[in-house]
């Protein structure tokens, strides 16, 4: 039975199948056995798996490396459900561990973090230093847990939070950028069939427009308007119409690509809040850290005293200003600890992969609140699986307290889930049932 658990598990994670896949592969191996029995054996695989799994089993690794850096963050596929909460060392990407809570609150977060803090003291392994965003439960619940280990605070959502109402203008700009020009369509018809090579001058003219105002950039580190403006103001653009061309569609397509180009007061401001802010952190030039501090501080001086200047953006200085000093105590603890990261992306690239696993065996474009529920196994046993292959050797050593405990927790989840579905069901009927209780209840004798 293990084997076709085992088995089960590696074609799930491994080879991103769906149950009927999996259950067809099963049948023509000659297993008898039913579509949702497969459901069930994948519940059992992620349970042995996540009962085998957690720092202690991964003891030898720990202490090889000698050091251990953590990366937390909470997975929440819709407003309303819990939230799946992993901890995962940024060194070996292991998952330390991952719990599912109805609540974000510090004392929540503090219980996940004293409980790996425990573990890892048993190994001897120090905890160097602490990567999240900006969430003040978790700030609140690392300083409670390791008030003396460096917390770096994730650089992408400090610039997303920090300049949104810089993007926000910007966005607007880059709809108003795109009113000023007009007629790119009409001009690709006329040379629609064309291969000479004034009809390929003209076409590369209107890829360069498309192209320009199609550019989203990459929020909040590249500003897309700003990015917009700054191409068609390339002399590339221009040069045909300096040389006397004919206005049988070149030098047309050439004027369109220079309208709306000119001088924009705003954009240099908003391009040089993310940008020059993102640059100096980013420190490239591996400059020492009070050096980059000193940057960053005189460019932030330099905003604060251009505040008046800046127009209507002035209440985005203000935002922009009034974020970083809630941030600033963990900006540049990355600066500090060697191989601490500068940004959480890692960990939300992990997430990135489980919901792409998801979406391909599933067919579900966002995360199933089912990952929730069973997400502190799911999320384990895809890990692990797809590091290295679990033989059914490995799942018949499993401990079975461990794993009796952790089905009960889950099946605990499971029945809150399943009297949220009664009642959107029946609403009637279900409160009519717990009234019979309560009635029932104080019936009994003392």
């Amino acid at each position: 039975m293990m084997d076709v658990i085992a088995l089960t598990g590696t074609l799930r994670y491994r080879e991103h199948r769906s149950v009927p896949e999996i259950h067809q592969e099963l049948t023509r191996r000659g297993v008898a056995i039913c579509e949702r029995s497969v459901t069930n054996l994948l519940e059992r695989y992620d349970e042995l798996v996540a009962a085998s799994a957690g720092t202690a089993a991964h003891r030898a690794a720990l202490e090889r490396q000698g050091r251990v850096i953590l990366a937390i963050d909470g997975l929440q596929p819709d407003v309303g459900h819990e939230v799946l909460w992993v901890i995962r060392d940024c060194l070996s990407g292991l998952v330390l561990l991952a719990r599912a809570l109805l609540s974000s609150a510090c004392n929540e977060l503090a219980g996940l973090l004293r409980e790996v803090a425990a573990d890892l003291a048993a190994l001897g392994v120090p905890v160097d230093g602490v990567v999240s965003d900006g969430q003040h439960s978790i700030r609140l619940a690392i300083s409670k847990v390791w008030p003396d280990v460096p917390h770096q605070l994730c650089h992408f959502h400090y610039l997303r939070e920090a300049a949104l109402p810089i993007f926000e203008a910007d966005r607007h700009a880059k709809k108003e950028l795109k009113k000023t020009v007009r007629g790119v369509r009409p001009i690709e018809r006329r040379i629609e069939g064309r291969t000479d090579a004034e009809a390929q001058i003209v076409q590369g003219y209107c890829a360069a427009v498309r192209s320009a105002l199609t550019d989203d950039g990459r929020p909040p580190l590249e500003a897309c308007a700003c990015t917009t403006g700054w191409r068609r103001s390339r002399p590339a653009l221009v040069g045909s119409s300096k040389r006397g061309t004919s206005a049988n569609g070149v030098e047309e397509a050439s004027v369109l690509a220079r309208q709306g180009s000119g001088p924009d007061p705003d954009a240099v401001i908003r391009r040089s809040f993310r940008w020059a802010a993102a640059r100096i952190l980013k420190n490239t030039a591996g400059r020492a850290a009070d050096d980059v501090k000193t940057r960053y501080t005189r460019l932030l001086d330099e905003w604060r005293d251009r505040r008046d200047a800046c127009g209507t953006l002035g209440d985005a200085v203000d935002r922009f200003l009034t974020v970083t000093d809630s941030y600033r105590p963990g900006l540049f603890q990355y600066l500090r600890v060697p191989g601490l990261p500068a940004t959480n992306n890692d960990l939300e690239q992990f997430f990135g992969a489980q919901r792409y696993h998801e979406r391909r065996t599933t067919g579900r474009k966002v995360a199933s609140p089912s990952l929730v529920v069973r997400g502190s196994v799911r999320v384990l046993a895809a890990t692990l699986t797809r590091l290295a292959p679990i033989s059914a050797q490995d799942l018949a050593a499993v401990d079975l307290a461990k794993w009796r405990e952790t089905r009960g927790r889950l099946k605990q989840r499971h029945h809150a889930r399943v009297l949220r579905s009664r009642f959107r069901r029946n609403p009637a009927a279900y409160l009519a049932d717990l009234e019979q209780q309560a009635f029932r209840q104080q019936a009994l004798p003392p």
